[in-house]
């Protein structure tokens, strides 16, 4: 498809009658079909202190179940990396007919944040965007980025479609979307003065709007504890249909998590869509505290990924596995939900949602 030089654009205000939402392109909810996933492979050792190794069989079965039902992406840096992950998904039972390698450098393996941001448009003849928001690690928190920063430009100009950049930060793990005009986010991420300062909340919404094609931003206020991303709303609340949300609680007073998952619901229940109905809201309970060397963890069941025939979900040894994987399971009578161990994953304080950027499919 060739480019039209109008997409190319440099950084907008947030006004101009040519951003994504004016020209038809809307960000699909992720249980929207995939034409693919997007992954950068994990190799940076300060990422998993003393436990990288211990991570790549998890992180091997989360491709080979992705693999079954979609085309998986990945990037990273050179052959010889391509080698060692190949290898590891072979001893996995991945379908290598469906991963695909683009060597991309990375810095980190975070592809939720730094990854592109695929657009679909009501007009199918348009085509895909990429919106390319600025990355700075969490507000400067884990120099250098430079080289993810790079990355949703890249994909753009590998698969040849319009990217648009609105000139400021933004991380895909900050979003979730029904793709009917409605953005979940919490304000402690998107308004933290380590990403736009330069902006208030109207101004961020309104960014929200043009670039991502919605009709309304529902903010939650923090996030869960552990989490050095300043309260990403997918360790706490998603989309699993248009109306229907699930939404991690905590069943412990005592616990540092439970008043502010509390607060959260409480917004969660006074919410209306566009048309003026409440959400659907199922509970999900929290795992007891993951804590590693003193350091408590983000372990939370709501960092699942939604993929074309799997929602994969991290576990995490805890009584409640089973509980959220039984929650999950009726909440996509479609899929088939599977858990996969993240003990060793969540030291690096993420799990498979953090990890991933899935590419839409026209239907």
């Amino acid at each position: 498809m060739k480019i039209d030089p109008r997409f190319n654009f440099k950084t907008r205000t947030g006004s101009d009658p040519a951003c994504p939402s004016a020209l038809g392109y809307f960000f699909p909810a992720e249980f929207h079909r995939h034409e693919a996933t997007w992954l950068s492979w994990p190799h940076k050792e300060a990422s998993w202190p003393g436990k990288i190794e211990s991570i790549y069989p998890a992180y091997s079965e989360f491709v080979a179940y992705l693999a079954q039902g979609e085309k998986v992406n990945i990037m990273l840096a050179n052959q010889k990396m391509q080698d060692f992950a190949t290898a590891h998904l072979a001893r996995a039972g991945a379908d290598l007919n469906q991963v695909f390698f683009y060597h991309f450098p990375t810095n980190d393996a975070w592809c939720r944040d730094h990854g592109p941001c695929f657009l679909l448009n009501e007009h199918q003849e348009m085509g895909k965007a990429i919106v390319d928001w600025g990355y700075n690690a969490w507000g400067n928190k884990y120099p250098p980025f430079d080289l993810d920063n790079q990355i949703p430009e890249k994909v753009a100009l590998l698969l040849k479609i319009p990217s648009f950049k609105p000139g400021i930060i933004m991380e895909g793990g900050s979003v979730d979307f029904n793709g009917k005009g409605s953005l979940l986010t919490t304000e402690a991420c998107l308004l933290n003065p380590n990403r736009n300062p330069q902006y208030d909340k109207a101004e961020i919404e309104h960014f929200l709007m043009e670039y991502y094609g919605i009709q309304q931003v529902l903010w939650l206020k923090d996030g869960i504890v552990g989490d050095d991303t300043d309260g990403h709303v997918d360790d706490l609340t998603r989309f699993v249909s248009e109306r229907k949300v699930v939404t991690v609680v905590e069943q412990n007073k005592k616990d540092e998590n439970y008043q502010v998952l509390q607060e959260n619901l409480e917004l969660l229940q006074a919410f209306r869509l566009p048309d003026g109905q409440a959400l659907d809201i199922v509970e999900l309970p929290m795992p007891a505290p993951v804590i590693y060397e003193d350091t408590r963890l983000p372990a939370s069941y709501a960092n699942f990924y939604i993929a074309n025939k799997h929602v994969i979900v991290p576990t995490f040894r805890d009584k409640n596995d089973e509980k959220a994987l039984d929650i999950l399971s009726r909440c996509f009578p479609d899929r088939e939900v599977v858990g996969v161990d993240s003990w060793d994953l969540i030291w690096g304080l993420g799990s498979f949602h953090c990890l991933s950027q899935q590419e839409p499919a026209y239907l």
